[in-house]
């Protein structure tokens, strides 16, 4: 248990910051969640438009330290990659059938 006064203070900045912080986690992870299920459907503008959100929510959170920003930076990688392996198979799908 904290005795000092700065101590007490630092347990009580410590439980609204992690509550934020849980918070703006769980919000990219509904966003990546839409995202993904736009890309499962199928649908390649849905999932562009939803892609779009979530770097944007990637970004916002990185900038406040919530999450590290290379972090953000290899999950924004990694969604657009399959963003584009999907567009890049609805296109080659109408060619070769």
């Amino acid at each position: 248990m904290a005795h000092s006064l700065s101590a007490k203070k630092r347990v009580r900045q410590n439980v609204k910051s992690r509550a934020r912080n849980r918070a703006r986690k769980v919000l990219i992870k509904d966003q990546t969640k839409a995202f993904l299920a736009a890309l499962e459907a199928g649908d390649v503008e849905k999932a562009k438009v939803e892609l779009n959100k979530t770097v944007s929510r990637l970004d916002k959170v990185a900038a406040k330290n919530t999450i590290h920003p290379n972090a953000a930076s290899r999950r924004r990688s990694r969604l657009t990659r399959r963003l584009n392996a999907l567009a890049a198979s609805k296109t080659a799908a109408p060619a070769t059938a």
